[in-house]
């Protein structure tokens, strides 16, 4: 796949995330801006870099870090209490703009590569797309719309997070999130307790 840069020149933007959220295990809640190797949208498929995800708001974090695809099929929409208290939340700021590569709108079209990309479940497009774009520009990340609430989320490259965001530290217990009750109504979910 060859990158157009006039087209990338095109689509990059300058942008601050400020509260910004980030659900995370509460296991890494010392260390919010933590990241590790995985197997997600736009992480590196050769395990060459490592990425940090941010939404626009708690919602959209909870939806693309808890929930996913879990209530496909069926129209049960139920979570155990004890899951939830497994994770953490954490507000983010930058301290510059990010540089990102802009896949909201039209840009994987214009980049002539698969809105698989940006939107579908499988996600190998998506982490192809990214190791060219880690290794053959200094883009900060990419910029995209959460395929599950429509809002915006950003993927952070390792080498630009050290250098441009903070974030609220230790990230505090997902059960103290102020807008958790409405985050659930949202969901339409419903929350239980085993015991």
């Amino acid at each position: 796949m060859k990158l157009d840069q006039a087209v990338l020149q095109k689509l990059a933007v300058r942008l601050r995330a400020d509260d910004y959220v980030r659900v995370l295990l509460r296991t890494h809640a010392a260390t919010p801006l933590g990241m590790g190797f995985g197997k997600t949208r736009f992480s590196s498929p050769r395990d060459r870099f490592k990425l940090l995800y941010l939404a626009q708001d708690a919602k959209t974090a909870v939806a693309e870090a808890i929930i996913r695809d879990r209530f496909e099929g069926t129209s049960e929409r139920v979570i155990l209490r004890e899951e939830l208290d497994r994770y953490s939340v954490t507000s983010v700021r930058t301290r510059r703009p990010l540089l990102l590569l802009d896949l909201r709108h039209e840009g994987a079209s214009l980049l002539g590569i698969s809105t698989d990309a940006v939107r579908a479940k499988a996600q190998v497009a998506g982490r192809r797309l990214s190791q060219k774009l880690y290794d053959q520009t200094d883009l900060d990340g990419i910029v995209y719309m959460s395929r599950i609430t429509n809002k915006q989320c950003l993927a952070v490259y390792d080498r630009a997070v050290a250098v441009s965001l903070d974030a609220d530290s230790p990230a505090k217990a997902l059960s103290q999130l102020g807008c958790l009750v409405s985050v659930i109504r949202d969901l339409h979910l419903t929350i239980v307790k085993t015991s």
